[in-house]
Parts: structure tokens; C-alpha cells; sequence
């Protein structure tokens, strides 16, 4: 997993409420144990027609969208079943950040320990981005873990929250495993010491 500490990207906006995990990456994907591929099965079934042609009208597949690290998304993001492929998805599509006034929390506890960070803001906060970005659409935000700050095109500044734990991990680009296996040395010593 990629360290996560500043990222400044254009925003794909799909200000849809409820979107579960399902619609993120529909169950038929979910054979796959590998991560690499799926971000060409994100919301699919909104993606393309059912001969598998793409959709032109859907967001994704406009060319503004492409290259964009950061999705605006509506509220109670990340809802529905528990599927580790979610955050895989997107991740593999490019997305690095997601902003919503809300998370299910299983959708949050999976992205945050697979190098996707779930923005949560208030709810002027949001309608202040939707405006923005309706307004200018090729606008860039900036995202900084380390101040846990969001920082819009003219300036303002609006913290996130986020446990420490989960910063601590982004911020060095490991997961729950590989922030013991950098103990390793610590962990040796104490059960030399315990034996």
C-alpha cells in the first residue's frame, strides 16, 4: 500500500445517496481474490449498457473524470453488504480519497486498511463542494492526512476526523500487519526477555 499524505486532484462528483456495495462492485465481480482489474468493474451496472459498452451520460466514463483521485459522493457512502472488493475497486480505478457526509462503518474499517481515505464533512461543507463543483468542474481540492484538512480552490480549510490508529497506518502505507511486522525487533527482544 502506497503512503498516503498530501494529494491535490480534479473530483469526479456522483452526488447519489445510499450507494451500497453492490452498486460500487456488484456481486458477480467478487470471484476474484486479487485486486488489480476491478477498478474496470466499478459501479458497472451504472457503467455500461447490457451489451458492455459504456454509457456515455454516466460519470465515469466522461474524459474529465479520468485522472481524478478524489469522488464526491453522497450521503451513507460505502452502505449494504461487507466486501473488501469495494475499496478494492476503487482504489484499482484510481481513487485515493472519497467525501461523504456520512459511512457505513464497515465500508470506512475496509478502506482505511486497504490505502482508501473516506473523508467525512458536514453537510454545508458538502453542498459548499457540490456548488463549487458545479460551478468550476475541472477545480482541484487538496487533501492533507497528516493536518487531516481539506483545502478548496479559494483558500478555506475544513478539518476531517479520522482515529489515530488509521492515520498512523496511511500516513507510513501499511496495514494493521505490517505496522506489528514493523516491530518486529520489539517484538523479539520482549519475548527474549520473556522466555
Amino acid at each position: 500500500m502506497n503512503p498516503f499524505t498530501q494529494l491535490t486532484s480534479r473530483v469526479v462528483v456522483l452526488p447519489v445517496n445510499d450507494i451500497d456495495t453492490d452498486q460500487i462492485i456488484p456481486a458477480r465481480y467478487l470471484k476474484v481474490t486479487d485486486k488489480k482489474g476491478l477498478g474496470a468493474n466499478l459501479f458497472a451496472d451504472w457503467r455500461y449498457q447490457s451489451d458492455g459498452s459504456p454509457k456515455p451520460e454516466f460519470v465515469l466514463n466522461r474524459p474529465a473524470s479520468q485522472g481524478c483521485s478524489i469522488l464526491l459522493a453522497g450521503d451513507n457512502f460505502g452502505c449494504g453488504s461487507s466486501r473488501e472488493h469495494a475499496p478494492w475497486a476503487l482504489t484499482d480505478f484510481g481513487f485515493r480519497v472519497v467525501i461523504s457526509t456520512s459511512f457505513a462503518d464497515i465500508f470506512r474499517n475496509n478502506s482505511l486498511k486497504n490505502g482508501l481515505l473516506p473523508v467525512q464533512v458536514d453537510a454545508a461543507t458538502h453542498q459548499d463542494l457540490l456548488d463549487l463543483f458545479e460551478e468550476y468542474p475541472g477545480a482541484e481540492i487538496s487533501v492533507d492526512l497528516a493536518q487531516q484538512t481539506l483545502t478548496l480552490p479559494a483558500g478555506k480549510v475544513v478539518s476531517f476526523p479520522i482515529d489515530g490508529f488509521s492515520r498512523v497506518c496511511l500516513l507510513n502505507g501499511v496495514d494493521e500487519l505490517g505496522y506489528l511486522l514493523k516491530m518486529d525487533d520489539r517484538i523479539a527482544a520482549f519475548e527474549t526477555q520473556a522466555s
